[in-house]
């Protein structure tokens, strides 16, 4: 059984490597830069013309209290849940191997991404409130599956809505889980000799108490969970570029220098390790914004806001 097993991986392995690479290498790349774009040019680029009224209603809304609503979540506790996977996971190891194998120059595209990404981000946020649906008891049903049947209609619709559907479990559900739970496990195990396998089950026992507690639990905990571990990270992100100081502007001229030229870094030829740079910065520019990923959008849909727009600028 345990050959039979060997065989069919080392069957599928290439398979699913060659089209993971031809996907996330050129029309990943591409479609998260030219979503982006379009979303910037038709929103007359929101994420700077509103830039300062989203900082107004994310801070102005910033509560630890975890306030009860009696359906949906406040504005801010729907962002809180939205980055739960974002700030941690997604920002230090997304960032950190997209320094490792695409070098200092992933960097920049990163940045690229995030910024075109937040318009992206912007209309997730807006059509999922928009086509959210509010059932007779007052329960809130909303995200990509409403709006991608309301954008097309009949069995096309119901198809891309389906293999959505399917797939973002698999992708929240299994693959991501996996991704933060052993990011977690294999540091405790690093730093501190804890047992990777020991933090699993204290991350099952915690996630299960706020899970079946429903989405008010869910929509306390983060509230208070994510502006603290926030502020943690850029506590310490502040004293490192403290104690780094000198080293700052030589960093910052890497990143631009390797964004265009990191050959020096990762090795090959000049094409090929502008691709790997690209590439790489798009990926986890993606992981660390969720841009277009099509996950964040089914908690802005429970927020109370009257309009869809004042989502969308506290979501970016």
């Amino acid at each position: 059984m345990s050959n039979t097993w060997q065989s069919v991986e080392t069957a599928l392995f290439p398979i699913v490597s060659s089209i993971n690479q031809y996907l996330s290498n050129y029309i990943l790349v591409f479609l998260l830069l030219s979503v982006g774009i379009w979303y910037s040019i038709k929103t007359r680029f929101i994420q700077i013309r509103c830039f300062g009224e989203g900082m107004k209603k994310v801070f102005g809304n910033l509560s630890l209290n975890g306030k009860k609503h009696e359906q949906g979540m406040s504005s801010f506790q729907a962002l809180a849940t939205a980055i739960a996977a974002q700030v941690g996971t997604g920002n230090i190891v997304g960032a950190s191997g997209a320094i490792l194998t695409g070098g200092p120059g992933a960097i920049f595209w990163m940045w690229l991404i995030a910024f075109f990404g937040m318009a992206t981000i912007y209309a997730e946020a807006v059509l999922a409130v928009d086509t959210r649906v509010i059932k007779e008891d007052g329960t809130v049903h909303g995200g990509p599956v409403y709006y991608i049947t309301k954008a097309f209609s009949g069995g096309f619709g119901r198809f891309l809505a389906g293999f959505f559907a399917v797939a973002i479990i698999l992708a929240l559900g299994f693959m991501g889980c996996m991704v933060q739970s052993n990011s977690i496990g294999s540091t405790f195990q690093t730093a501190f000799g804890v047992p990777s396998w020991i933090i699993g089950i204290i991350l099952v026992v915690i996630c299960g108490f706020i899970f079946l507690g429903g989405v008010k639990r869910l929509a306390a905990v983060t509230e208070k969970l994510v502006p603290t571990m926030a502020g943690l990270f850029l506590l310490g992100a502040l004293l490192v570029l403290i104690i780094r100081f000198r080293h700052i502007p030589e960093t910052f001229g890497m990143i631009f220098r390797y964004a265009f030229q990191p050959q020096a870094i990762i090795g090959g030829g000049f094409g090929a390790a502008i691709k790997t740079a690209i590439s790489q910065g798009a990926k986890r520019g993606l992981f660390s914004n969720e841009a277009g990923m099509g996950s964040t959008p089914h908690a802005h849909a429970l927020a109370n806001v009257e309009t869809p727009h004042e989502q969308g600028i506290v979501a970016w």
